[in-house]
């Protein structure tokens, strides 16, 4: 006798997510009509969001960041930012929604965090912060001199994304067309 696998639960249910969202959807409307604020979020969107979130940071691009935590947070608070973005009559999906919001979230964070870092870096190297520790009950007020902003803006972007040049490159319809010189 042969043994059927069962399939593995999904960590949200789509459909589950989808009924929470289109109820969702009529509290908000209701309350938009009766002139009320905006209901709370439930706690089972709630828990969606968390669970997307916490599982999209266990995959390979971003597991080893040190501020896993803050790509979460950020995540989180972008899907209750544009919770009301999500119509159910033009998606039934709002699980694969809700995990691109959060995607390009971590990304921004990643993005923020490479930047802070290299603007760390670069002060350290330039040996512009200097570090000091003070009594809580020192009243003396300190002043670091000779302190430029503009030493900390980086000289080349390296904490954004490359542009792809196409100077040169022929692709569609170029293959065909006689290009004149």
């Amino acid at each position: 006798m042969k043994r059927s696998k069962k399939k593995p639960e999904h960590y949200v249910n789509n459909a589950e997510f989808l009924e929470a969202m289109k109820g969702y959807r009529k509290a908000v409307n209701k309350a938009k009509r009766e002139k009320q604020t905006k209901p709370p979020v439930t706690d089972y969107i709630g828990s969606c969001f968390l669970k997307i979130a916490n599982h999209l940071s266990y995959r390979p691009n971003f597991i080893n960041y040190t501020f896993r935590d803050d790509m979460i947070s950020d995540g989180i608070e972008n899907c209750l930012q544009y919770i009301h973005n999500f119509n159910p009559e033009k998606s039934n999906n709002p699980f694969a929604y809700f995990t691109q919001i959060i995607y390009y979230a971590f990304i921004r964070r990643i993005q923020k965090e490479k930047k802070q870092a290299h603007v760390k870096h670069r002060m350290i190297e330039k040996q512009e912060f200097i570090p000091f520790v003070t009594n809580p009950h020192d009243t003396t007020q300190y002043q670091v001199s000779g302190f430029d902003v503009n030493v900390m803006v980086p000289d080349e972007a390296v904490y954004k994304p490359k542009k792809k040049e196409t100077k040169g490159k022929v692709s569609g319809l170029e293959n065909f067309m006689e290009l004149d010189d």
